[in-house]
């Protein structure tokens, strides 16, 4: 059985960061990022590129069928047992989705979703320092701020619920996060 651990946090946050340093430290956990695997596939220039450009160029969230399509593929090819994915769920939606999937999958478990907290002030900072792309500017950070918050409480609660939330300051150093987090999932493989 697969055990999926879904890691969520503001742009910024160091989500994916973290993500791949604790994947690089530990050959039995398999590392995917959402971003990342969205952003492979504009620039690969394919249709389907093409039209995910259309929303991450401005912020906004990329259609369901896309995604979940992208997670899930993501989860079959893994080649470890322990899977990590960032940037998943970023709506209600994508949440409702991936729990209907999962419930018709119990090849799966959805261990935990970990969110990775730090103040707005952080992020602004981290991502407009970074600039990584054409959308790490202040209008799309703004409106990718928006659009992390607008279903965090509900996100948060629906995990609270079923006893999978874990949250982490993601305010500290690389290493000291990366540790708490190798931790946590350790303690729960």
């Amino acid at each position: 059985m697969k055990k999926l651990f879904l890691i969520i946090g503001a742009p910024g946050s160091g989500k994916t960061t973290d993500a791949e340093l604790i994947a690089q430290n530990n050959e039995n956990i398999s590392h995917f990022s959402t971003g990342d695997m969205l952003r492979a596939e504009v620039a690969s220039g394919s249709k389907r590129g093409q039209e995910i450009d259309k929303y991450i160029s401005k912020g906004e969230i990329v259609p369901i069928e896309i995604v979940i399509e992208t997670i899930t593929s993501a989860i079959a090819s893994a080649k470890t047992d322990v899977v990590v994915i960032d940037g998943y769920p970023r709506s209600i939606e994508q949440m409702m989705e991936l729990d209907k999937y999962l419930q018709n999958h119990d090849d799966i478990e959805l261990v935990s979703v970990i969110e990775v907290e730090v103040s707005e002030e952080t992020a602004r900072e981290r991502v407009l320092g970074r600039a990584r792309g054409a959308d790490d500017n202040n209008e799309v950070f703004n409106n990718r701020m928006r659009v992390y918050l607008e279903p965090l409480a509900a996100i948060r609660d629906f995990y609270t619920k079923k006893g999978l939330l874990k949250v982490i300051s993601g305010e500290g150093t690389i290493e000291q996060i990366v540790s708490e987090m190798q931790s946590f999932i350790n303690s729960k493989i």
